[in-house]
């Protein structure tokens, strides 16, 4: 009787873990493996500054954990690579005898990719919702001040429903209190980004985004457009100041009412 099993099969069934190869991918990935969770971590981590804001903080810790989680697929990839071109040509011909034993033809291989896949792809999928659910807990404060951003063409404006009608180009918050953004544009698409805090949001228009953040330290940080938005997109940027509460208080009660401000309880901006 012909054997009939696939190359892949024997493959499996044969002490694979014993060839010397097989060995050196092993020990390859791991260290693949480390360096690209550990380097690909640190320098994310770096180039994103100082959180900050929780929200950042958890960014930040999110970043890590999913870099961590995908370095073993990196890890194993660029091993696979490392190994194919650190060995002799074959040349001729024929395919090399060891061509034989073709991990891509067996079910069992092909079934193991899959389900470590589909376990990372929920994993990515549980942890971000989570995330996702622990930064909209601030939209519901109702300690939480509200100030409504408007994007054009190319600049951002604040206004602060409540004062007096102030209306500012450089963000004002206090520290250690939740602010819920309400977010729009007059011309094209824009996306509303507070670097240190983690927010980004696109203000569209004719439509009202929502977002909060809290503020945990006090100092002056980066506002940028991310969103493509015309010749001048690369100057649509400004600063936020986040100062103690009393020092808010007073910069908000020496400005003059500008008239801009029109609140509802619906949060539209008019």
């Amino acid at each position: 009787m012909s054997d009939l099993r696939s190359p892949g099969q024997d493959y499996f069934q044969s002490k694979w873990w014993k060839r010397k190869d097989v060995k050196q991918v092993v020990v390859i990935w791991i260290i693949a493996t480390a360096l690209i969770g550990y380097l690909s971590s640190k320098i994310q981590v770096i180039a994103m500054g100082n959180p900050a804001s929780e929200t950042m903080e958890n960014v930040i810790h999110l970043i890590t954990v999913f870099t961590w989680a995908s370095s073993p697929v990196a890890g194993f990839v660029a091993a696979l690579a490392l190994q194919a071109l650190s060995q002799k040509r074959h040349h001729g011909d024929n395919p090399p005898p060891e061509a034989d034993h073709n991990i891509s033809s067996s079910p069992r291989a092909t079934a193991v990719w899959i389900i470590i896949s589909a376990l990372l792809c929920l994993f990515a999928l549980v942890v971000g919702l989570i995330a996702l659910q622990k930064d909209d807990q601030a939209l519901l404060d109702r300690s939480a001040i509200h100030v409504n951003v408007t994007g054009q063409q190319w600049a951002w404006n604040y206004d602060y429903p409540g004062s007096t009608g102030v209306r500012s180009n450089v963000l004002h918050l206090p520290v250690d209190q939740p602010v819920v953004f309400h977010v729009t544009s007059k011309d094209v698409k824009h996306s509303f980004w507070v670097v240190q805090m983690g927010v980004k949001i696109d203000a569209n228009p004719g439509y009202v985004t929502q977002t909060a953040v809290t503020p945990n330290e006090i100092g002056t940080f980066d506002i940028r457009c991310a969103e493509l938005c015309g010749l001048l997109h690369a100057y649509m940027q400004n600063k936020v100041i986040v100062e103690s509460k009393a020092d808010y208080e007073k910069w908000l009660a020496s400005q003059p009412d500008t008239g801009h401000t029109t609140w509802t309880a619906e949060g539209a901006i008019e």
